[in-house]
């Protein structure tokens, strides 16, 4: 659909003004309003300068505000800027400057950093605050004031080719820009998460989007979701502008950090029917607070849940099927895509299936190509890297020779390249084995750590674990294994080694297993392996 995301939004709010839009503890936000405050930033934003191209970025928690501010600054023609609210003074400048930003928009308990990294920036940027309390930061301006000081700005033509970029950390180094455009984003990366996952075909166009809409919230069947990571991660984000463009409502929870017992709680609360999670970082947490709940005696009411869907880190089919005691009518869908794109593959367990037996498969657009760009045979057991074609970003940001390595043309088609290695057996099944630049080289056997990980969470014992490799005189590299164990358990380091050889090659067995309180992880979910390898580097040899 070649449209621009602002236009489909309003032509959805003009059809269903009065329903609601976002939900956020006592706070309901009607289509109506939703259009009117973000129409009004437009302006206050439009007054400083923003238009066509400027970069506005977002410091937020997750909250009414986030998406408020997103759709201002795609009215304006403008494009929004993620930012992970756990960056510090240098990872902020950093990111600035590279983004160019203009605006900022930050959350007032984050004030002290930012208001340290801005004098920093090649541009200073204008500060918008939304207040953590009373105190409001003197360089900023106050959100709500913005909001209130002015008319809302006039509706603009746009276009399909404007511009979002989404920031991404990856495992290493700084973070890199992924420019998208919007005709793009509502390829796969949103018709996965919105009509396709309703059994809706995709609209050709935004008047048909919002008929949709209307149809849906007429009907009573618009989509209630919930986003548990936090919206500076695409997962999230790409899942909210789905539902919006549905015509649905989009629930916020209040804390700052994963609460399950909270998100249990907004499920029954507000029937919420799509929930998107990131692997077993947020699986096993709800998973734990439903039984809990349930041997307590007063167990959660979820059962208007009927889509879980996750992407970006490892899920495992025994959380998945813990899950679905609890969810019996939810369809759960693990994604295998990056911000980069995809889907490349997609595993979907539907009710009344054992997610133990079902594995991912490549999507019409997926494939597993070798060292040549030739696709790996399924059943072949050689290895490849997950690729795609169809919708997908322009490139980097400001670097064209990684945007060459990850977007290449391959017999005559632009693909993106993920950088995950994958097998496919003879029956189209994949296994993911992780990024090619987390391998261990142990003895002269390469060992993807992934793949020791998603064997290590089968055991009944493990509650988390990340696997690195560290320097070792005789190997080269020896596998370690940081296990946080369940508290009721007697988990010991044997349990673990044997576990993995019984299923892997000996040499995939790790060498030493380190037992640790919590597995540290970013806020969408993925393992902190800087922190995992120095933790491994600092304890004896086994």
């Amino acid at each position: 659909m070649n449209e621009n995301i602002a236009t489909v939004w309003e032509l959805v709010a003009d059809a269903v003004p009065g329903a609601t839009a976002m939900v956020q503890g006592d706070r309901r936000l009607a289509w109506a309003e939703l259009d009117e405050r973000a129409a009004r930033l437009a302006a206050a934003l439009a007054a400083g300068g923003v238009g066509k191209g400027s970069r506005v970025a977002v410091d937020l928690y997750n909250c009414v505000e986030y998406l408020e501010v997103v759709y201002a600054t795609l009215k304006l023609r403008a494009v929004p800027i993620n930012v992970n609210y756990r960056y510090q003074e240098g990872e902020l400048v950093y990111l600035l400057d590279d983004a160019d930003a203009e605006v900022v928009v930050f959350h007032g308990s984050l004030a002290p950093r930012l208001v340290a990294a801005a004098p920093r920036c090649k541009r200073w940027p204008r500060l918008v605050e939304v207040p953590a309390g009373a105190a409001v930061v003197a360089e900023a301006e106050e959100y709500e004031g913005l909001v209130a000081g002015h008319a809302p700005a006039q509706r603009l033509e746009r276009s399909g080719d404007d511009e979002l970029i989404l920031y991404t950390g990856g495992t290493t180094g700084y973070p890199k820009g992924v420019v998208w455009r919007h005709e793009d984003v509502l390829g796969p990366p949103i018709a996965v998460n919105g009509w396709l996952a309703f059994d809706l075909a995709v609209p050709p166009s935004a008047a048909a989007a919002a008929a949709l809409a209307a149809g849906a919230v007429a009907a009573g069947r618009e989509p209630r979701s919930l986003p548990a990571a936090p919206l500076m991660h695409t997962t999230a984000l790409f899942k909210s502008l789905a539902t919006l463009l549905l015509g649905g409502c989009v629930v916020f929870a209040g804390s700052r950090s994963l609460d399950a017992d909270e998100l249990c709680r907004l499920i029954e609360a507000e029937r919420v029917v799509d929930l998107s999670i990131v692997g077993d970082a947020f699986a096993r947490p709800l998973l734990a607070a439903l039984e809990a709940a349930a041997a307590a005696g007063h167990p959660y009411d979820c059962s208007s849940v009927r889509r879980v869907g996750s992407a970006g880190v490892r899920w495992s089919p025994e959380v998945k099927a813990g899950l679905a005691r609890f969810l019996p009518e939810a369809t759960f869908t693990d994604i295998l895509a990056s911000t980069e794109g995809g889907p490349y593959a997609l595993a979907v367990t539907r009710p009344g299936e054992d997610p133990r037996t079902t594995h991912p498969r490549l999507t019409p657009n997926g494939r597993i190509l070798d060292e040549l760009d030739h696709d790996v045979p399924p059943g072949s057991g050689r290895q490849g890297v997950l690729a795609a074609t169809g919708s997908m970003p322009v490139g980097y940001l400001n670097d064209p020779e990684r945007t060459a390595r990850t977007w290449r043309v391959v017999d005559g088609v632009r693909h993106v390249i993920s950088g995950d290695m994958a097998t496919i057996d003879a029956d189209g099944n994949v296994t993911l084995l992780g990024r090619g630049s987390e391998v261990v080289n142990t003895g002269g056997e390469k060992v993807f750590v992934e793949e020791v990980e998603q064997v290590v969470l089968t055991h009944p014992g493990v509650a988390d674990v990340v696997v690195v490799g560290v320097p070792d005189e005789r190997l080269g590299h020896r596998v370690v294994a940081l296990v946080a164990p369940h508290p009721d358990g007697r988990l010991t380091e044997r349990d673990v080694v044997d576990h993995v050889g019984a299923v892997l090659a000996d040499h995939k067995r790790p060498r030493q297993v380190l037992f640790v309180d919590a597995v540290r992880r970013s806020p969408s979910g993925k393992a902190d392996r800087s922190w995992a390898k120095a933790t491994a580097a600092a304890a004896p040899p086994a």
